[in-house]
């Protein structure tokens, strides 16, 4: 009786097993490098844009304000200290480590901050981060600046999950958090480091599909 089939041994072989754990990109690399960093339209004329340095004399007053430094590690001494940090937000665009955004008034000057750190493009995920000067608080502009870059980051750069930490001793991020749609996950124990020591922190996140 004869068969089609072929033997056991005439089976050719296939591309070999999938490594543990190994899984595909979730953006391609490159993605961003290739193109230019957006502006992002805000309510009442506000915009986030990118930093310029123009902006250098903003950075500097924002590493003087008592309720920045105290959440945020901004040292910034000069204009010429604040420029080399705004040369090296352009840096970490082009290398996909970072977007970092100038919240900006109707008349363009900046006023706060908001980004993502920590990006990871073939984990798909990526870090908040924002401060912004007393002429910015109130009024839910951090919430929907926080909302906006989520909608970049969801929709546009094609990550999947995003997450904002902050101190468990500073309740204004987790209203910023509940007002921008990140879900409370739980607490990290010990987990940064503030100029006054360790500090628990509160973990939110939003997956793709959340809003």
């Amino acid at each position: 009786m004869t068969s089609n089939s072929p033997q056991p041994e005439e089976i050719p072989a296939g591309p070999p097993d999938t490594p543990p754990g190994a899984v595909p990109a979730v953006v391609p690399a490159g993605r961003m490098a290739r193109s230019e960093q957006p502006v992002l339209a805000l309510s009442a004329g506000r915009a986030l844009r990118p930093w310029r340095h123009g902006d250098a004399d903003v950075l500097v007053t924002a590493s003087q304000d008592p309720a920045i430094r105290q959440w945020n590690r901004l040292l910034v001494a000069t204009a010429e200290d604040a420029r080399r940090r705004i040369d090296g937000m352009h840096r970490r665009w082009r290398s996909e480590a970072s977007a970092i955004w100038a919240i900006a008034r109707p008349d363009g000057e900046a006023d706060g901050l908001i980004g993502w750190g920590d990006i990871d493009l073939a984990g798909g995920s990526a870090e908040i981060l924002y401060w912004v000067l007393p002429t910015a608080r109130g009024g839910g502009v951090v919430a929907e600046a926080a909302r906006r870059v989520s909608r970049w980051a969801l929709d546009d750069l094609g990550l999947h999950r995003l997450r904002l930490c902050h101190s468990v001793a500073n309740p204004a991020s987790c209203r910023v958090a509940a007002k921008a749609g990140f879900s409370y996950e739980g607490t990290m124990r010990s987990a940064l480091l503030h100029a006054d020591g360790w500090h628990d922190e509160h973990l939110h996140a939003v997956v793709r599909g959340d809003f």
